[in-house]
């Protein structure tokens, strides 16, 4: 199965035959066999999905729903086989892989709870005439993902494409792929019809763009960096399609001296380590205010050094990075802190304990000014830096001086405080004393440089319906 690519409900070999290795980062050892897909390819699972949606659209909402609690269910029953492969092929602790699963359990079940609801309106125009809107689905979406949430990120955007009437094809990015093959035959099993789901898997600069480039997709979402997005926004241009861009982020947390600190500090290590920094929305910047920044960072000291580093089936506080490129990616940019000047607190290196597997330690920098790269360039890895502030004004300042506006945090008794915060800091989504709250059913994405467009929640319907007006003139 997972050398191969799923099209019309079949696994089939790639055309031109090629394959490449999927290896597990905490070993470095080769688990899988995948199929390197070429333009090709793609153009048959383009054309199957196509295909499909004549079928497809027609579908009633019922009918989706059903499939849609299906697949919620057949995921449900193998999640321990969907978890341990994910751990397997990415790295994350397996906790995070069954937490990753549940939450994806629940984003198909709100899919399939919104599918008789998508409904147009009427609008009164004059006495003789009656104006109506329909919502129709847009064709083909294509999914491209991102390493760090395979399978997660998959279920984010795919579930409300079927929902919503379209059709679909995924693509995982080339360094782990296995789960979301495994969520095609998991789809097989659940009954969606060939076509409606198809899984190509290869590498971002061929099968990823023949995807975005492909004249019969109609939609794009896509979930990476701020350079591949903005290709991918560049070839839907080139259609007039729509595209749903969530790239990077810089977020900040701001701790205020009148914060519960012992809550912020654990919000702070989630926040920051969760799957080892590889968190498009982890906080990478905590801004604390200058009373309590030394006793801060001596209690954030104390529980950084305290997290341990192993295999993700091991269950750890951090797993491996995702690959070799990328641990020396984290490396470059502690080596670049210490140049800057920035002072050295915990971590800052490989464990000397992991001989193999692409490990790193937790790390946390003090003494950074708000100028300093580590600062304002995303290094998407176990590295925090710290900044004091004196004023909110000057907080604000910080938190927005960066290209990135994704996701931004403040943790205070003020609300008032935090009111102001939330109303003038630049980021998609605020929150308010604690982190990551972004379940399935509110709106997700960013602003600036971290994106366009929104996923999760009905909003995300937008991204795969389009409104068709209907006038009807009296006799």
């Amino acid at each position: 199965m997972f050398d191969q690519l799923f099209i019309d409900n079949d696994f089939v070999p790639p055309a031109a035959g090629r394959r490449f290795d999927a290896v597990d980062p905490a070993t470095e050892q080769r688990i899988a066999t995948l199929a390197l897909a070429d333009a090709a390819d793609v153009d048959r699972a383009v054309r199957s999905a196509h295909h499909a949606f004549a079928t497809w659209r027609r579908t009633t909402p019922t009918e989706r729903t059903r499939l849609l609690l299906r697949a919620a269910a057949v995921i449900a029953s193998r999640a321990d086989e969907i978890a341990r492969l994910e751990t397997l092929d990415m790295g994350k602790p397996l906790r995070e892989s069954q937490a990753n699963v549940a939450r994806s359990v629940r984003t198909f079940e709100y899919a399939a709870g919104a599918t008789d609801k998508l409904e147009g309106q009427s609008i009164p125009v004059d006495a003789r005439s009656f104006n109506f809107t329909h919502l129709e689905p847009v064709g083909v979406s294509a999914h491209i993902t991102p390493w760090n949430y395979p399978f997660a990120n998959a279920c984010r955007s795919l579930p409300v494409a079927l929902a919503a009437g379209c059709t679909a094809v995924v693509k995982p990015a080339s360094e782990t792929c296995l789960s979301t093959l495994l969520l095609g035959d998991v789809l097989r099993e659940a009954g969606f019809p060939p076509g409606v789901v198809n899984i190509v898997t290869g590498s971002g600069a061929e099968a990823g763009a023949a995807l975005a480039r492909h004249p019969l997709v109609r939609s794009i979402t896509f979930t990476g960096s701020v350079g591949t997005g903005q290709q991918v926004a560049h070839a839907a241009a080139d259609h007039v399609r729509p595209v749903v861009l969530e790239l990077g982020g810089k977020n900040p947390q701001v701790v205020c001296a009148d914060a519960d600190l012992d809550a912020a500090l654990k919000e702070t290590v989630r926040g920051a380590f969760t799957n080892a920094g590889q968190v498009c929305t982890g906080i990478s910047r905590v801004l604390v205010e200058r009373p309590v920044h030394d006793r801060y960072v001596e209690a954030l000291h104390e529980r950084v050094q305290a997290l341990t580093v192993a295999p993700g089936l091991d269950n750890a506080d951090l797993g491996p990075l995702v690959s070799a490129a990328h641990r020396q990616t984290v490396a470059d940019y502690v080596r670049l802190a210490r140049e800057e000047g920035a002072r050295l607190v915990c971590g800052g290196q490989v464990p000397p304990e992991r001989e193999r597997g692409w490990f790193y330690r937790p790390t946390v920098f003090d003494g950074v000014r708000p100028d300093m790269r580590i600062a304002r360039e995303e290094v998407f890895g176990p590295l925090l830096v710290v900044i004091p502030f004196d004023t909110d004004e000057q907080a604000l300042a910080i938190s927005n001086g960066v290209e990135f506006g994704l996701s931004a945090g403040i943790f205070t008794r003020d609300l008032g405080r935090a009111l102001r915060f939330a109303r003038d800091v630049e980021a998609g989504m605020v929150w308010v004393n604690e982190w990551f709250q972004s379940p399935v059913q509110v709106p997700h994405g960013g602003v600036k440089h971290s994106g366009i467009g929104r996923e999760q929640g009905f909003a995300a319907f937008a991204n795969y319906l389009q409104v068709k007006d209907v006038a009807i003139r009296f006799a």
